[in-house]
């Protein structure tokens, strides 16, 4: 029921509490991907290190509390075709602590695009008015959904699309969704399913994607949700988003990488929340490294370049409770590229989440400067 947490959804399913501690490169330490191509590891860290400024809280109690929004996560930001900025958020409840209030997910608050990213980033409204409701309607159960959590947000034109997983106990995606929404994020179509949550062997359900204007496609990267798998390329037509036969997977078949091949990893490791976006020219990919308890970030020359070749930055790592540093930053996962960023002054939203006491659970901004 609404403010409650199945945890026996499914004998498959996770519980919220073990999610947060999955972990360990299995894959990656073997260097070997799919057809036992040999990948190796990621190119060594860049030699200057970034400056991080953790800039503080974003959500919870007289933050975003007034909308609804108390103890939520995530925080997926994307311009508007308004020019507004939107963050849409998971799993979200009313009062302090997870479980405790009215659970809806995801929701969306806007934020003022003028205001400096230095300052921190300015809350204006929620999707649904005073109050921030569901993007849409549908009931929170485990028969068969518990729950149905945000990937990413792209804007298109005129037009917005949501990536969701649908899961049928927490953590068990029975299959993707495309959500969209033609009046600035103010009212979202839900879709119907995209791909089922087993299609290329599970590796299609946790997504993130970005729009390349040169060729009018948008490129998607996808993996699991369960935080133990590597990622797989698609691309399609920016007018086809919403036709999964028309995602085209990147692969190595006969020697080569094309095209239309099977899918194979572009890269191994055990890969968490995901956002690829392009800044000034240059291809940037952050995510939760949840083998090694970091958020990562890989700055690279196209969709189809070699990651394992990417000017590699790790951010920040995770730390004990009661022990956390400037980028040491206990139970942290996320790790969202805020609109307006640079890559001199790159800001991110980061998520923790203190399994146990379920509190706190909330969104950190974190400026990173000297990327490049």
């Amino acid at each position: 029921m609404a403010g409650h947490i199945s945890h026996e959804p499914s004998s498959s399913a996770l519980s919220r509490g073990s999610f947060l501690k999955l972990g360990g490169i299995t894959a990656a330490a073997t260097g070997l991907g799919a057809a036992g191509l040999e990948l190796g590891p990621l190119a060594a860290p860049a030699s200057a290190a970034p400056s991080i400024t953790r800039m503080g809280t974003v959500t919870g109690p007289d933050i975003t509390s007034g909308w609804g929004v108390t103890s939520t996560d995530l925080g997926i930001p994307a311009l508007t075709p308004d020019g507004r900025i939107l963050a849409i958020f998971g799993d979200t409840w009313s009062e302090q602590g997870v479980g405790n209030g009215d659970w809806r997910s995801p929701v969306g608050l806007y934020a003022d695009p003028e205001r400096p990213l230095a300052d921190g980033i300015g809350w204006t409204g929620a999707v649904g008015g005073d109050y921030a409701h569901q993007l849409v309607p549908y009931a929170h159960d485990s028969n068969p959904v518990s729950t149905i959590l945000p990937g990413d947000v792209i804007t298109l034109g005129d037009t917005m699309y949501l990536w969701v997983m649908v899961n049928h106990g927490f953590g068990t995606v029975g299959s993707t969704e495309i959500w969209s929404s033609s009046d600035s994020g103010e009212s979202w179509h839900r879709g119907g399913t995209m791909f089922e949550g087993g299609h290329a062997g599970g590796l299609m359900q946790q997504a993130t994607w970005t729009y390349s204007h040169d060729d009018d496609h948008v490129y998607v990267l996808t993996t699991g949700f369960q935080r133990d798998k590597p990622i797989i390329l698609h691309r399609v037509f920016g007018g086809a988003i919403m036709d999964p036969a028309a995602y085209e997977p990147w692969g190595y078949a006969n020697g080569a990488w094309g095209w239309g091949n099977p899918p194979t990893p572009v890269l191994e490791g055990s890969f968490g929340e995901m956002c690829w976006r392009i800044i000034d020219g240059t291809w940037v990919l952050s995510w939760f490294n949840a083998g090694e308890g970091t958020v990562d970030v890989l700055l690279h020359d196209g969709p189809t370049a070699n990651l394992h070749e990417a000017t590699h930055h790790q951010i920040l790592h995770n730390a004990p409770w009661g022990a956390e540093t400037e980028t040491g930053v206990s139970q942290l996962y996320g790790g969202y590229i805020v609109p307006g960023s640079t890559l001199d002054d790159l800001h991110l939203l980061v998520s923790q989440w203190r399994t146990g006491p379920d509190w706190p659970y909330w969104t950190q901004q974190f400026r990173v400067r000297g990327l490049v």
